[in-house]
């Protein structure tokens, strides 16, 4: 039902604007300069961040069938008198650019991959020792740049859940794996994570983050894993319980195995949208554009995603605990985000005319780029915001020529980069999968930390002293 609702959204939207009289003509972009458009636009987006950090603690069953409501009355919030004050000229514009462009295939890529690996069930005698632990998050850290940080945690998130079902301290477990396969893991390449992605539409090459971002992601990678195999260890000790191996012992094996066939199909349909440029597109809107490329890749994700959930054994799924609960909570709840982060993208995109400008100033002085400071504002707006976008306007301010980025400026961009990809591990809504991985993790029962008690009581004790230390190093 949910794929149906989004395939007949995405066709027929863009007929209701178009009938709506939307191709006009005219310049609708929204002006974020301060003397249009102050910070207090940004509270809305504040406002449903707060609800997603608190509500889920003081007020579980409110939230639990509440949270597409809370999250729809903040994107009311915003738009009313967004449309009153900008006109609704504008504020269509600027719904349907970031519904259309960016959250209808952000939402496809995410269902396709969702369903396709809730396709593969890895089955055997695997036990959740730190060995093996740390075992299946190094995989899917390899897996992520090559096959996206939602493929690759979507696709082991489950087999790491159910080794650990015998664990009574697991929660730490879902939250290295948050931090290593749904974020850092996607460096190297633009199939990695979206900022890097967006970079490489800009004209950087494919393989300059492998060799640039080599060395920071394996200072990250080498940290977490030593950190994580004596935190493990210390927590399987403290419980006191030896998993006893199993009477009958099942070799390992993969069920579903024609779905890793689907998931490689994914990544085709993705690298479509970036190498074929068939300079055809369908406006929708005065500005508004459907490029071809694009539709075809969502067009050819709703199609894998019909072939899994039609051709997988539901047994499978059923094994794997597989439920529609975890698509739909991202779904209704980055709809909210999607619509209420538009003021804050303008302001920011306002550079130094901004309400922002104070960060605009701070990444450059009369010697050049603060490479730190990219570094650091980066990724600390990309914990926060959306690390796609965050990752084009600093990019755009360092100048945005992507020959001297990887040249003269190759330590600035690497500052931008890693700042996007690594802090977007700072809170659940830095990184699209992060969200995913807690509300399927919590689907199986595990307790995982609120929003705030995942960043105070995680983030900043085990990734800010790393950050820190690569900012040092590398910048």
């Amino acid at each position: 039902m949910l794929k149906k609702m989004m395939l007949l959204t995405y066709v027929f939207t863009p007929m209701i604007c178009l009938a709506a009289g939307g191709g006009h003509g005219g310049d609708y972009h929204l002006d974020g300069s301060l003397s249009n458009m102050g910070i207090i636009w940004v509270i809305p987006f504040a406002g449903i961040l707060l609800s997603i950090a608190i509500f889920p603690l003081v007020l579980p069953e409110f939230w639990h069938h509440n949270f597409g409501k809370i999250s729809l009355f903040w994107a009311s919030i915003l738009i009313i008198p967004f449309v009153i004050k900008e006109g609704a000229a504008v504020a269509a514009y600027e719904i349907l650019h970031v519904g259309l462009l960016e959250y209808i295939p952000f939402i496809i890529l995410l269902l396709a991959l969702f369903t396709i690996s809730g396709g593969v069930r890895l089955t055997g005698s695997l036990v959740g020792t730190p060995l093996v632990n740390l075992a299946i998050i190094l995989i899917g850290t390899f897996l992520a740049s090559w096959m996206g940080t939602t493929g690759a945690a979507m696709l082991l998130i489950r087999p790491l859940i159910n080794a650990n079902k015998h664990r009574k301290n697991n929660v730490h477990v879902v939250v290295f794996f948050i931090f290593l396969v749904a974020n850092i893991g996607g460096s190297l390449t633009p199939l990695g994570d979206p900022p890097l992605f967006l970079g490489f539409l800009k004209g950087v090459d494919f393989f300059w983050t492998t060799s640039a971002m080599f060395f920071p992601m394996l200072t990250m990678i080498i940290a977490l894993s030593i950190i994580f195999y004596f935190l493990d260890s210390y927590y399987l000790k403290k419980e006191g319980i030896t998993p006893a191996p199993k009477k009958e012992k099942i070799k390992l094996g993969i069920e579903g195995v024609f779905n890793l066939g689907l998931i490689l199909g994914v990544i085709v349909a993705v690298l479509i949208s970036g190498f074929w440029k068939p300079h055809i597109s369908f406006e929708v809107y005065s500005g508004v554009h459907l490029e071809l490329q694009n539709l075809t890749r969502d067009i050819l994700l709703l199609i894998l995603t019909y072939v899994s959930w039609t051709y997988t054994s539901k047994q499978i799924r059923k094994d794997n605990e597989y439920t529609w609960f975890p698509i739909i909570e991202v779904a209704k709840l980055f709809a909210g985000i999607f619509v209420t982060i538009i003021p804050a993208i303008a302001i920011l995109k306002a550079g130094t005319d901004g309400a922002l400008s104070g960060i605009i100033n701070s990444v450059t002085n009369e010697d050049g780029p603060v490479n730190i400071m990219y570094f650091w504002y980066t990724g600390v707006l990309s914990s926060f915001l959306d690390n796609a976008p965050t990752y084009l306007v600093f990019f755009n301010t360092a100048g945005g020529d992507p020959i001297l980025l990887m040249g003269e400026l190759k330590n600035t961009l690497l500052a931008i980069s890693a700042g996007a990809v690594f802090m977007g591990a700072n809170t659940y809504i830095g990184n699209a999968p992060n969200f995913m991985v807690k509300s399927i993790s919590e689907s199986s029962g595990i307790e995982m930390p609120s929003f705030f008690g995942y960043f105070f009581k995680w983030a900043i004790p085990f990734l800010v002293p790393l950050f820190v230390i690569v900012s040092w190093i590398f910048f």
